[in-house]
């Protein structure tokens, strides 16, 4: 049973990965047609979450208090996971390059073991430390050792902040659902980042432009939500979802490096969509990663103590129950 429900996690943290590795890849067609990032992500995130929106409705079955319980959760999985980390991460990429963010952004499972040892004050255990070295190693590799340069210490800081958004989406994710079904805080996290997106769009925090013609995809020319479409479905909705229901299964930690292959599927589609041919480097770069996630245990579930129910005397109980 234990290898089920870790198994079940496993798969879903990978199909997680693998749906956030096609962002890049179909986004980049808008971009290329006049889209602001920002504008991207705030329509990526709207349309995802009314996808999902009857997913949420038909698991939540009328269970409105467990949205209100839940709503920590969902601050932290729609204003700091999704909103936050795009604005942060969009920030830095205009001012360092996008394998250096991407590189201090995908920092993020060792910011949660440095936390781990900070809070507990034990040192992790050689395996994780092991599994740590091996994958972000190998995330150097994939993303390009020309990542590692002196830049602009500020882009580097809002790098930095996209790597705490990150790591904040798998401890989220992680937390017991407490009646919240993953679909419910995936959709309606999506909403509430594409919402605070929108109002930093409105308020001119970030530029927010967008073209609404034709884009070239796949070697024919495509209206441009067919893009949209794709990302907001595979990118986010599933990415997301899937994500959410892994974290919670894997825990946050190891949950975190098997996101790591996101930039090798991201890789891997790059090739085959836009032709950019992957390096010797960048296969050696994907083989560590999988030694990595491969060397870091899994963290035992987080279980919530079930009130103890008093035992009602025998004589007191009623003669039918419903």
């Amino acid at each position: 049973m234990k290898l089920s429900h870790q198994s079940t996690g496993l798969a879903a943290a990978v199909i997680s990965a693998a749906s956030f590795g096609t962002s890049g890849a179909f986004i980049k067609p808008l971009l290329e047609a006049g889209w602001s990032p920002a504008a991207a992500v705030t329509a990526r995130a709207l349309t995802a979450g009314l996808l999902l929106l009857p997913f949420v409705l038909l698991s939540l079955r009328g269970n409105w208090g467990a949205l209100w319980r839940g709503r920590w959760r969902l601050f932290g999985m729609g204003v700091i996971a999704v909103a936050f980390t795009q604005l942060t991460y969009f920030a830095a990429i205009s001012r360092v390059p996008v394998s250096t963010a991407l590189l201090v952004e995908y920092l993020a499972p060792l910011l949660l073991v440095l936390w781990a040892w900070a809070v507990t004050r034990h040192l992790p255990r050689p395996a994780v430390l092991v599994g740590s070295v091996l994958a972000i190693g190998g995330l150097v590799l994939v993303i390009g050792p020309g990542a590692l340069q002196a830049v602009d210490p500020v882009g580097l800081a809002l790098a930095f902040a996209a790597a705490i958004g990150c790591a904040v989406y798998f401890v989220v994710a992680a937390r017991p659902a407490d009646g919240l079904p993953p679909v419910a805080l995936a959709g309606v996290g999506l909403l509430l980042g594409g919402v605070v997106l929108g109002l930093a769009g409105a308020v001119r925090a970030v530029p927010m432009t967008a073209t609404f013609g034709e884009v070239p995809l796949l070697g024919a020319v495509v209206p441009w939500w067919v893009p949209l479409g794709v990302v907001a479905v595979f990118g986010t909705a599933i990415a997301y979802a899937s994500g959410i229901f892994g974290s919670g299964r894997l825990g946050s930690r190891l949950a975190s490096f098997v996101g790591l292959l996101e930039v090798v599927f991201a890789s891997i589609l790059a090739w085959i969509v836009v032709g950019e041919r992957l390096t010797p480097l960048q296969m050696l770069g994907g083989v560590l990663i999988l030694a990595g996630i491969a060397s870091v245990p899994a963290e035992p579930p987080v279980v919530v103590a079930e009130p103890e129910v008093p035992e009602v005397p025998e004589d007191a109980r009623p003669l039918f129950a419903h």
